[in-house]
C-alpha cells in the first residue's frame, strides 16, 4: 500500500499493481485515473470511452505503515544476514 505524496491524486492510497523500473513509474489502484478512447475492435465490440490507471512517478509516493496507516520512510537493516526493510516510524 502507498499513498500519493504530491500531483493531482494528492492524500489518495491505494495498492500497487505494477511497477515499471525502466521508467521509475508505479501503477496504484484507484489514482491518477485517465480516460482512454478507444475504437471498436474485436476486444470491445461497441468501443467508447475506458477509465484507466495511468502510471505514477515512484518520488511522489510514500509507503504506508503496516501498523497505524500512515506515510512513512522506509529504512533497512541486516537481520540474520539478510536486508530487511522497515518502516522508520514504528520500526516494524
Amino acid at each position: 500500500m502507498v499513498q500519493v505524496m504530491s500531483g493531482e491524486s494528492k492524500g489518495k492510497q491505494g495498492r500497487v499493481l505494477e511497477v515499471i523500473l525502466e521508467k521509475s513509474r508505479v501503477l496504484v489502484e484507484g489514482v491518477n485515473v485517465v480516460s482512454k478512447h478507444s475504437k471498436p475492435n474485436a476486444k470491445n465490440t461497441q468501443g467508447g470511452i475506458v477509465k484507466k490507471e495511468a502510471p505514477v512517478h515512484i518520488s511522489n509516493l510514500m509507503l504506508i505503515d503496516p501498523k497505524n496507516g500512515k506515510p512513512t520512510r522506509v529504512g533497512r537493516k541486516i537481520e540474520d544476514g539478510k536486508i530487511v526493510r522497515y518502516a522508520k516510524k514504528s520500526g516494524r
